[in-house]
């Protein structure tokens, strides 16, 4: 993986950390909407970790597979991979 992995490691554990707050939460059997909120908040940075995962692929995978002649296989990646954003 070419991203910043001290940052992506960074934005995870926070994601985690978030997680593991919101099942606290409903355990608690707290406010719906604060629940929902704070799912929002988590899959907030699980798309900006992506964002930046992508991002990087493109920049140093995809960009050396066109410059090998292999571009095929990786804009077929970045196809299946807007894919499942466009239906998330």
């Amino acid at each position: 993986m070419m991203a910043d992995q001290e940052r992506i490691v960074r934005l995870l554990k926070t994601a985690k950390g978030q997680i593991e707050g919101i099942l606290k939460m409903v355990e608690e059997d707290r406010y719906c909407i604060d629940i929902s909120n704070q799912i929002l908040a988590t899959e907030s940075i699980l798309r900006k970790t992506n964002k930046e995962i992508i991002r990087e692929h493109l920049l140093h995978c995809v960009k050396d597979a066109f410059q090998t002649g292999e571009e095929e296989k990786k804009i077929d990646e970045i196809i299946s991979v807007l894919d499942k954003i466009a239906k998330g």
